[in-house]
């Protein structure tokens, strides 16, 4: 995998004249990781591409160009990009309803917890969530959060033999159970090492 440098990153200049094509391809790689669990959840498994798309972005839409500006957005969204052990994703809780949006939030602390991927053969690894911060209060939820989902060595080679894998949610009041589409697990299993 590919680290994320000051080195790699393009200029300004250089992004504004690639970003059409390396916007689509971001896009892509985006829609193909993104998994809808149930009607209000979405994971959004990270890799490098979306990474370094969201880090040009930023830097694109603030203007930065100093290096020291340059250095905190990777500082910030580096962490994202899984390392060979593990997925990492951003969980979106979307209501479009504020009321709703708000009742649920509240019913709805520690779902980042309760999230799973469950691979053929073995038990379920739950969640890593918002090593960074914490992003839920006594009263809500937040409706975004960093996950993490680490395997051992047993669990990356059965997936990358093949291995059905599902991922869901056990909160009590979010209950979600899927199979991984096929074109989805074959690029979360090109994460693994």
């Amino acid at each position: 995998m590919t680290a994320i440098t000051r080195d790699s990153l393009m200029t300004l200049e250089a992004y504004a004249r690639a970003r059409p094509d390396f916007r689509a391809r971001a896009i892509a790689r985006r829609r193909l990781r993104s998994v809808a669990l149930g009607e209000h959840m979405t994971l959004q498994f990270e890799d490098e591409l979306t990474i370094r798309y969201q880090i040009q972005e930023m830097l694109r839409v603030e203007k930065i160009f100093e290096e020291d500006g340059i250095l905190q957005e990777i500082e910030a969204y580096a962490p994202l990009v899984p390392d060979g052990t593990n997925w990492k994703a951003t969980m979106l809780l979307e209501y479009p309803d504020i009321n709703e949006r708000r009742r649920e939030l509240a019913r709805l602390i520690g779902v980042e917890d309760r999230l799973f991927v469950e691979v053929e053969g073995h038990p379920r690894v739950f969640a890593i969530a918002d090593e960074d911060l914490d992003r839920e209060t006594a009263e809500k939820t937040s409706s975004v959060h960093f996950v993490r989902f680490e395997f051992d060595a047993a669990l990356r080679r059965a997936i990358r033999a093949g291995a059905a894998v599902k991922i869901g949610c056990d909160h009590t009041h979010y209950p979600v159970h899927l199979s991984l589409p096929p074109e989805t697990l074959a690029s979360l299993a090109g994460d693994l090492t």
